[in-house]
């Protein structure tokens, strides 16, 4: 959380939520982070499956590395939806 609360952004009320049909179907571009089979899968649905370090038990220097990757990524995919940054 201090790693996230040092960009501005408070997720200490957040927490895993399920993936639906709904929001699946809803969605231009599914990410996940290592669901494998457990996903719901729907044709014409682009999938990216992102392999990330596990941040629990990291210190928040290795944390910071965690979410700077995550950052590019996400601005990569932005880009590449043609999506400008906020």
């Amino acid at each position: 959380m201090a790693a996230m609360s040092e960009r501005g952004i408070d997720i200490s009320r957040e927490f895993a939520k399920p993936w639906t049909d709904e929001v699946v179907r809803a969605a231009d571009v599914v990410v996940s982070m290592g669901c494998g089979d457990a996903c719901p899968v729907f044709p014409g649905k682009r999938y990216l499956d992102w392999t990330l370090d596990d941040p629990a038990g990291k210190t928040v220097d290795d944390v910071r590395l965690i979410c700077d990757d995550i950052e590019r990524r996400v601005r990569g995919l932005l880009d590449d939806l043609g999506v400008p940054p906020q």
